[in-house]
């Protein structure tokens, strides 16, 4: 495989990758503020996403044997058209559905939803491994411009998301999402080149499950890391500042919509930002094994501080007060900085523990763990804030960090597949 092939390829990856993401951002949050305008409490909303996160547990641990037996390309294109067909059935919601029946249908079609991202996921990450220049940093550089510059199209789908139901409404922004993915999946269909393999027939399913320890710590590490903030970002910041920010009409709805996506398009933007550029924030091409595991077990003890300076501030303010929430928009934006190093971090060294012939399968193993801390995150997003409100979303969360932080401790530089 030529160089020129390799970027190519990388750039194609990425550009399917983001054209998901973006619909995948905002489709989160169109789902969240429609449902929430419509009376659902926050368990319920939190309910909407299980079945998403379920769905990418057992997606990503069956999706890395796919790859490997079918090939890259083949589990990139199955992400984007599900992706597609996903948007379609959820314009079919009927208004006049009971509660019960609109939570069991959304769920099922976000459950759809979760398959594909995580599909799209798992072969956009692992193409990297294989893509990527092997010396002065290339493996680092490449995976954190990949899932920074993710996280900044992410980003600006909430925002999307927000603007188009304050605009267009449900129904139509769903389709109009649809058709942009579709003309988009055709697109990278047509001229994908080169560069990622086609599969190998004697892929076992039983490969998938890691023998190895640093790959199982930071699954661990991982769980608690995305579910510390879940707990907070899927529902119980996003309800406490409607709560906050809502006369309850029409037009302040829709001017607490655009506030909130405002809000969560920023720091998902910022995160990906900080994301891209941790290699140069670290030094990566200059720092050995060792120091790079010593940085994953450092950021996610600094990243504890603010949840818990939060929370105490949470706690000597029962009642929503301006101050309080300046604090909490300085206080995530803060959090979502550490956040995205740690992330890169982690992204990193998932790549560097694996081998080329198993690549799909650690990923597949390792996503799945992140699928479950988000699954996690999420149940405890809607059932912290419905019984101890914004303080007890933020105590979670805090735990959560500590526990990634202990796992980030179990890391080790023996065995390492590739340095930085």
């Amino acid at each position: 495989m030529s160089k020129p092939e390799g970027l190519s390829a990388y750039i194609a990856v990425t550009a399917a990758y983001w054209a998901f993401m973006l619909t995948d951002g905002a489709l989160r949050m169109l789902v969240l503020l429609h449902f929430h305008t419509l009376g659902f409490s926050p368990i319920q909303l939190a309910y909407l996403f299980v079945l998403y996160e379920i769905a990418g547990m057992v997606t990503n641990l069956s999706a890395g044997w796919i790859a490997a037996r079918f090939g890259l390309t083949s589990t990139l294109y199955a992400g984007l058209g599900l992706q597609v067909v996903a948007l379609l059935a959820l314009a079919q919601l009927d208004p006049t559905w009971a509660i019960t029946a609109s939570v069991a249908f959304v769920m099922c079609v976000q459950g759809a939803s979760g398959v594909a991202k995580d599909l799209a996921k798992m072969s956009s990450k692992s193409a990297v491994k294989l893509l990527a220049p092997t010396e002065g940093g290339g493996l680092f550089r490449w995976v954190a411009i990949l899932t920074g510059s993710k996280n900044a199209v992410k980003g600006v789908g909430f925002l999307l998301g927000a603007a188009l139901l304050a605009t267009l409404g449900f129904v139509a922004a769903i389709y109009a999402m649809a058709a942009v993915l579709a003309v988009i999946l055709m697109a990278i269909i047509v001229f994908m080149p080169s560069g990622l393999p086609k599969g190998r027939k004697g892929a076992k399913f039983s490969e998938v499950f890691s023998k190895s320890a640093n790959v199982n710590w930071l699954s661990a590490a991982r769980v608690f890391l995305f579910g510390a903030r879940d707990v907070w970002f899927v529902v119980g910041i996003p309800i406490y500042f409607y709560a906050v920010l809502s006369d309850g009409t029409e037009e302040g709805n829709r001017a607490t919509f655009f506030l909130i996506g405002t809000f969560m398009a920023v720091w998902i933007i910022l995160y990906g930002i900080v994301q891209a550029n941790t290699p140069k924030l670290l030094r990566a091409a200059d720092r050995s094994e060792a120091a790079l595991i010593a940085d994953a077990r450092k950021w996610a003890f600094l990243l504890l501080s603010v949840p818990v300076a939060l929370t105490a501030a949470a706690v000597l303010s029962p009642e929503p007060q301006t101050w309080l929430t300046v604090t909490l928009v300085i206080g995530l934006l803060v959090f979502g900085a550490l956040f995205a190093v740690n992330s890169a971090l982690h992204s990193y060294l998932i790549l560097a523990f694996t081998q080329n012939e198993r690549v799909t399968m650690d990923v597949g193993f390792y996503y799945m763990a992140n699928a479950g801390g988000r699954l996690l995150g999420t149940v405890l997003s809607g059932l912290s804030y419905q019984v101890g409100g914004l303080p007890l979303v933020l105590g979670t969360a805090s735990v959560m960090v500590a526990l990634a932080a202990l796992a980030s401790g179990r890391l080790r530089s023996e065995g390492m597949a590739q340095t930085v």
